[in-house]
């Protein structure tokens, strides 16, 4: 008799991994987070090993890790895999003096952060028929929208 197991958090779909204590601010770890938000795990990749950022190969060693997860541990697809979330929370926040003039002290912050990636299986013949739905939009719209302005104008 032990613990009941906990229900997944995520749909059986997705696989997650976490980087936690990295050393650079919440802020600019949100820069490069933002730079892979919703694109294809290969993509993701190829764009964080060019990036000039410093903490983009922390970032891609996490994408690989989710990556792993999702092939190893949930039997997914390595190649139809896209970077669903992307977030990033705060960690703890070393605190250090800088000593002044007149004896004073000024402090220097140096924040930790966590980042969390969720990929997620997404199927090519869905990806299709989004694809046909969205180009199908915009037509039917520029279409409305010449119509609408010639009763305007008589």
């Amino acid at each position: 008799m032990g613990k009941p197991s906990h229900e997944r958090r995520l749909a059986n779909t997705e696989a997650q991994a976490v980087a936690r204590s990295l050393r650079i601010s919440p802020q600019k770890l949100n820069l490069v987070a933002t730079m892979i938000r919703g694109k294809k795990v290969e993509t993701a990749l190829a764009e964080l090993e060019f990036s000039t950022k410093r903490i983009a190969g922390d970032v891609a060693k996490c994408v690989m890790s989710a990556v792993a997860n999702a092939e190893n541990n949930h039997n997914l697809d390595v190649n139809e895999l896209v970077v669903a979330e992307a977030y990033v929370g705060k960690n703890l926040t070393l605190k250090r003096f800088h000593a002044r003039g007149r004896g004073r002290g000024s402090q220097i912050l140096k924040p930790f952060s966590q980042l969390t990636v969720v990929v997620r299986q997404v199927e090519e013949e869905k990806k299709a028929e989004k694809a046909k739905a969205s180009a199908k939009k915009p037509a039917a719209k520029t279409a409305a929208k010449p119509a609408a302005k010639s009763k305007e104008a008589k």
